[in-house]
């Protein structure tokens, strides 16, 4: 089973999530917003227990009672892959980062990021991000661990 691929560790984690056709949602207490066609980065964080393991389980699985931003976008897009680095909290850099890629927009402001002073934790792009665009946007010293998900493409 993929989760079990996942480290039990804690860590940082980006969910690259694909909504095929725009949709208005409910995103919690955010409200509504209108979501595009495209792209949806998610950056996140997992220091509990379980670390990044039991958090990705969660977040492939059905949410029936959001708990997280994210489980209100799950159910219209698809995860289609992970990439994720131990032992960090990167999720505020991360995210900062990807929002200065051209054509990157925050769309729903204070998205993954309540308990911090970010913008937004979730970044939107028109087209599929190239890896290494990705890659060199994110730039640092930490290894980071790729997971491509077949069941959802």
């Amino acid at each position: 089973m993929l989760e079990d691929r996942f480290p039990a560790e804690a860590g940082s984690y980006l969910l690259w999530c694909y909504l095929p056709r725009g949709q208005v949602m409910r995103v919690g207490s955010l409200g509504i917003h209108t979501f595009k066609r495209g792209w949806y980065l998610y950056c996140g964080s997992a220091f509990g227990p379980g670390g990044v393991r039991a958090r990705l389980r969660h977040h492939l699985g059905a949410s029936p009672r959001p708990h997280w931003h994210v489980d209100y976008l799950k159910p219209a897009t698809s995860i289609r892959v992970i990439w994720l680095c131990r032992g960090l909290n990167l999720e505020h850099d991360w995210s900062r980062r990807l929002a200065d890629l051209p054509r990157a927009e925050q769309p729903v402001s204070g998205f993954g990021a309540s308990d911090c002073r970010c913008c937004s934790h979730l970044v939107y792009l028109p087209k599929k991000p190239l890896s290494g665009e990705l890659q060199q946007s994110l730039r640092g010293d930490w290894r980071i661990e790729r997971f491509r998900l077949r069941s959802n493409c």
